[in-house]
């Protein structure tokens, strides 16, 4: 294994995450999950990120998402598993991200030579991800590696994202943040989506929310306009770090050259969707 700077890690996530994320914008997923008789919104979200879990009950989604409100992830799981299987969820699943990835992309980058790099630097780079305390990484992992390369780097963007959100839900943890006290200060630096998406996809009421603003103020990491102080700037630091040193393995597997290639590769194609307008602008900011 190769040393390499934790935030190098850091830069490679965010290149190849979009690639992951884009489906939870994308209409196509909607499509193919309500298809199936799950209902549009949380439940279709809830149900498809879940599935790898096999048909688990509420608790163990809230678990493992996190910055959910329990009462809102039990209003649909696990109904979801009444109305169809998590093994057709995955298919379908898979289908929406097909049909994503060739609307924003285009038939030419999913041919292209860099298509299929990333996608083996990207596979390459799972080899050394870890499965102890990580949940929904080892859930991903046990699915099979799709063969088109688009849909391999998809997979891939996966694994890599479950690996390093699940290490992060740790740093949070000892940071001493509940799930919405953790949103609410993703939410204070304007550049994470708008308090209003927040609070509808993760079930917080404003009641709610606003408690957990007071909760940060009383710590001293927001300040009396809801921004973050020096102390929140700081705490977010750390658990940044943290979840970088937790998520090290896999880059320092590919090492710094292949590592600097995948977040090239990654970020021209999430380029390609953001300019696509995969990431409505509605969606972010305070």
């Amino acid at each position: 294994m190769t040393s390499i700077e934790a935030s190098t890690g850091r830069h490679c996530h965010n290149a190849v995450n979009p690639l992951h994320v884009a489906m939870y914008f994308a209409p196509e997923t909607e499509e193919e999950l309500t298809a199936l008789g799950l209902e549009r919104g949380p439940m279709v979200y809830l149900a498809g990120r879940a599935a790898p879990l096999g048909p688990v009950e509420a608790g163990t989604v809230t678990a493992t998402f996190f910055n959910f409100n329990h009462e809102h992830v039990r209003r649909y799981i696990p109904a979801a598993w009444t109305v169809t299987a998590p093994e057709r969820v995955l298919t379908a699943r898979l289908r929406g991200a097909d049909r994503t990835l060739r609307r924003l992309l285009g038939a030419e980058a999913l041919i292209s030579k860099e298509m299929t790099e990333a996608a083996e630097l990207a596979l390459r780079a799972t080899e050394a991800c870890l499965r102890e305390a990580r949940p929904l990484y080892a859930a991903n992992a046990d699915l099979p590696v799709p063969e088109e390369p688009h849909l391999a780097l998809w997979h891939a963007a996966t694994l890599l994202r479950e690996h390093r959100g699940d290490g992060h839900l740790v740093a949070l943890t000892m940071a001493g943040l509940s799930g919405i006290e953790a949103v609410v200060l993703h939410n204070a630096t304007g550049k994470a989506p708008t308090s209003a998406l927040f609070m509808r996809t993760r079930g917080w009421s404003e009641r709610q929310w606003d408690a957990a603003r007071e909760q940060l103020r009383e710590r001293g990491l927001l300040d009396g306009a809801g921004d973050l102080t020096g102390a929140g700037t700081a705490l977010r630091a750390e658990t940044e770090a943290l979840t970088d040193r937790l998520d090290a393995a896999p880059y320092a597997h590919l090492g710094p050259a292949a590592t600097a290639r995948l977040t090239e590769l990654a970020g021209g194609f999430s380029g390609i969707l953001r300019a696509a307008g995969a990431f409505p602008a509605v969606h972010f900011g305070r």
